[in-house]
């Protein structure tokens, strides 16, 4: 019987390190938000790579928590805001966050 509630005792808090280390906080994503984001920065490379007007290899693109970040150099002043529009039809993007700047 004390063998039981040891083994208990120790996988209850072994369950709930693991459910407060996979939580997020204001400056940490979790565990399924860093997926999220990598799948949205994923499809935002692939939406600017598709783009024709767009120059996809001198843009970088971060997103953390929805929030995409643009950064690099773009050929024109006309592709800046073009970025942003085709990085916010992404579907998960919650708001574009635009650095980048003409050469």
């Amino acid at each position: 019987m004390k063998y039981l509630k040891i083994c208990s005792t120790f996988l209850l808090t072994v369950s709930m390190l693991v459910v407060i280390g996979c939580a997020s906080s204001a400056t940490e994503s979790s565990t399924g938000e860093m997926i999220d984001d990598t799948v949205i920065t994923t499809k935002v490379k692939a939406a600017i790579f598709q783009d024709e007007e767009l120059s996809a290899s001198e843009i970088n693109v971060e997103t953390f928590k929805g929030v995409v970040q643009l950064s690099g150099f773009v050929s024109d002043r006309s592709d800046v805001p073009r970025a942003a529009v085709v990085a916010r039809g992404v579907a998960g993007v919650v708001s574009v966050r635009n650095s980048l700047v003409v050469k």
